[in-house]
Formats: structure tokens, C-alpha cells, sequence
């Protein structure tokens, strides 16, 4: 079953709306679809759909709220500070564990019950696009890509990764966890 209206994820974007300008409806999408895909891994009770959405809405949004592609640490702040606002503050280790290790290449291993790991899989489907499956249904991704399409998406994420390389020619991803 999608999750087609998540109150908390379009609360959160809304909020930071104006810095994502008019990549939006790409950025709302994108989060959209990793929440799905994390949820399709997991027991899917509400606690976990509530985290799920607060890190897919945050996970990459410091790219727009701080304007950098070293985005990962002020992504975690933006959700700290929401999740303290909220009086959810017992969620922290969770999400940032979610936020921090969503790029990481090898399989996450110290969150066994967590969701870490489903996370980092469910951003990496979306980011191939299906190509990297983790063994999630192919009919499961037809339908999570057909209700939140790409929206230019990837491509801004090109267009990002390129200036990046351009400036920090040695250091043009930082945000790969090994």
C-alpha cells in the first residue's frame, strides 16, 4: 500500500519551501518515494512511517538550506531542531543514524532493529531508479516511480554533483560514507 499524504513530510517541506525554490515538487517527490521505499521494508507501523518521513524530508535538504553539497551534517541539525520542536527529541539518534548513513556504500550494521539500513537501501533504489534493487518488487518501484515521478530530480542532482566537482575537484562527493 503507498503512502500518498503524509502529514509530517509535507508539513516539514512546506516549512522549507522557499529554500528549495523551484525544486520542490523534485525534492517532495524524491522524499516521497524514499519514504515509501523505506516503509515497503519494514514492519510499516506508524512510529516507523513518522521517522521514515521526518528523515526522507530532511535527509538531503541542506543541498538548499545551506546551499552546499557538503549537506549532511546541516541536514542532521535541521532535523534535530525539528524533531526538539515537535517533542520527539528521543528520536534523534534514529534519525540522524538515518541522515548520516544514507550514503553509505556497504550495508549499514549497527542499527540491526532500526531503520538505518532500510533507509539507505530505499535512497539508493531512487537515486538508480530500480537499477540498484535490493530485491524490493519490481512492481513495487513501477508504482512508487509512477506516483511521484522524477520532476528533474536526477538531473539537478547532476547538475549539483558537476559544480561540486568543479570546486572541489578532490573532493567532489562528500557526502559517500564507506
Amino acid at each position: 500500500m503507498l503512502l500518498t499524504a503524509i502529514g509530517t513530510l509535507d508539513e516539514i517541506l512546506r516549512a522549507h519551501a522557499s529554500a528549495l525554490g523551484h525544486d520542490f515538487t523534485a525534492y517532495r517527490n524524491h522524499a516521497y518515494r524514499v519514504a515509501n521505499l523505506c516503509v515497503a521494508q519494514s514492519a510499516g507501523d506508524p512510529p516507523q512511517i513518522e521517522k521514515a518521513a521526518i528523515a526522507a524530508a530532511f535527509h538531503d535538504l541542506g543541498i538548499w538550506t545551506h546551499r552546499s553539497f557538503d549537506y549532511l551534517p546541516p541536514s542532521v541539525e535541521l532535523a534535530r531542531a525539528h524533531l526538539v520542536r515537535s517533542g520527539r527529541s528521543e528520536w534523534t539518534s534514529a534519525i540522524s543514524g538515518m541522515v548520516l548513513e544514507h550514503h553509505k556504500l556497504r550495508t549499514f550494521r549497527g542499527d540491526p532493529e532500526g531503520l538505518v539500513e532500510p533507509f539507505r537501501r530505499a535512497d539508493w533504489v531512487d537515486v538508480t531508479h530500480g537499477l540498484v534493487s535490493f530485491g524490493l518488487p519490481r512492481r513495487l518501484m513501477r508504482e512508487v516511480f509512477a506516483a511521484w515521478p522524477d520532476a528533474g530530480f536526477r538531473m539537478r542532482l547532476l547538475e549539483l554533483e558537476l559544480t561540486r566537482l568543479r570546486t572541489h575537484p578532490l573532493n567532489p562527493l562528500p557526502m559517500l560514507r564507506f
